[in-house]
């Protein structure tokens, strides 16, 4: 039977990411992953916001043009609003390069990896489980912790275009009819373009491919493909981060977790920030022994952080009319309207920074400091020896 400290379950970005800050803390490190090539079975559309690219360091050969500009589109699509930003808000990732970049810096700090192989994994015992293995976790329900109920199933197609003058933008189109509680959206940075549609599965009106290429087709400012076409898509948790993430058997990371914006449904800066934590939490855990050190890796108290997300997310999902949906952007036409949707859009709120520096050095983790918040706090016991992150 082979041993090893942590077993992580899915090598995607998060557990990747997970595991290679557990290794660099000295735990043996083993990532499995049931694709035998990362390149295969991608599903984000790799959408990297600015606030991500500006705390992490995304391979920048991996990255597209940056995006300024956004259109939004009401069901009719005439009169989009336009939101323009004066920084680089968004760019667009060749994902599987970007895997590949996560798999050798894992590797590098001394994880293992093993594709082509299947959880739960035959003759390894690990102390700790790290679940990354997506929206409908095998990990989540072996370990009995929480599983995503609400979803959204979305189909993108990825193709090379020719380069021309249009300036790079990320179209957004608002159709209950294509995309219930969803959209549609083309990104064109000039390189590639990225044409996708996601709603809610229960009122679809039909197959996502086909109504893909009605969207598609409907598109007056769609590019035309220089290359091959590479299709894309998968199940996308828009619940929020699940409430039951840790216990002494392992924990949640990525979609797993439920590491997904409500609102705008993008997951990757919460699947990297969540790693953060996760790996100090488990790590600690791991050297203690000590399992109150899992509470800090609280979905409850992460959930509260974006209440207000979760509520416009069912009130988005309940909009069933095209005219009403026409009529919400009479109100977006507005100065306070083009507000909101820039701050959802440009703004750094779309998920909370989650990192925590570990145990007091004094106390360890029974330290009587209060669980992590937004603001830096120090320990309420008498050494105030050391500042808390959150």
């Amino acid at each position: 039977m082979e041993k090893v400290d942590v077993l992580v379950v899915g090598a995607g970005l998060a557990g990747l990411h997970t595991a290679r800050l557990l290794a660099r803390q000295g735990l043996d490190v083993l990532v499995v992953d049931r694709r035998s090539t990362l390149a295969a079975g991608i599903r984000t559309t790799g959408i990297f916001v600015r606030r991500t690219l500006e705390d992490f360091a995304v391979p920048a050969e991996h990255l597209g043009p940056a995006i300024r500009r956004v259109l939004l589109y009401p069901p009719s699509r005439r009169r989009p609003v336009e939101l323009v930003s004066p920084r680089d808000e968004f760019r667009v990732a060749d994902m599987a390069g970007v895997y590949a970049r996560a798999l050798d810096r894992a590797r590098l700090a001394g994880a293992r990896v093993r594709l082509g192989v299947s959880y739960p994994v035959a003759g390894v015992a690990a102390r700790f489980t790290v679940g990354a293995d997506g929206a409908r976790s095998t990990v989540a329900r072996r370990l009995g912790l929480g599983v995503n109920r609400h979803f959204i199933v979305g189909v993108e197609e990825v193709y090379p275009v020719a380069a021309g003058d249009r300036p790079p933008t990320f179209h957004c189109v608002v159709d209950p009819r294509l995309a219930p509680g969803y959209l549609g959206w083309v990104v064109d940075d000039g390189r590639h373009a990225h044409v996708g549609l996601a709603g809610r599965p229960d009122r679809l009106t039909g197959p996502l491919p086909r109504l893909l290429s009605t969207f598609g087709g409907g598109f007056g400012e769609l590019p035309a493909a220089t290359g091959p076409v590479r299709r894309r898509g998968g199940p996308i948790p828009v619940g929020g981060v699940l409430r039951r993430l840790a216990c002494p058997a392992g924990l949640l990371v990525g979609d797993a977790a439920g590491a997904v914006s409500p609102l705008t449904a993008g997951g990757l800066d919460p699947c990297l920030r969540m790693a953060e934590l996760a790996a100090a939490v488990a790590g600690d855990y791991l050297r203690t022994g000590d399992a109150s050190v899992l509470r800090h890796y609280d979905g409850a108290a992460l959930r509260a952080r974006f209440r207000t997300r979760l509520l416009l997310r069912r009130a988005f999902s309940g909009v069933r009319s095209p005219a009403a949906t026409e009529a919400a952007f009479t109100l977006l036409r507005t100065p306070p309207g083009r507000a909101a949707a820039a701050k959802v859009l440009f703004g750094d709120g779309s998920f909370p920074d989650v990192s925590w520096s570990g145990s007091c050095p004094r106390y360890g983790s029974g330290c009587a400091a209060t669980p992590p918040t937004r603001s830096a706090h120090r320990c309420r016991r008498t050494c105030r020896s050391r500042t808390y992150r959150a």
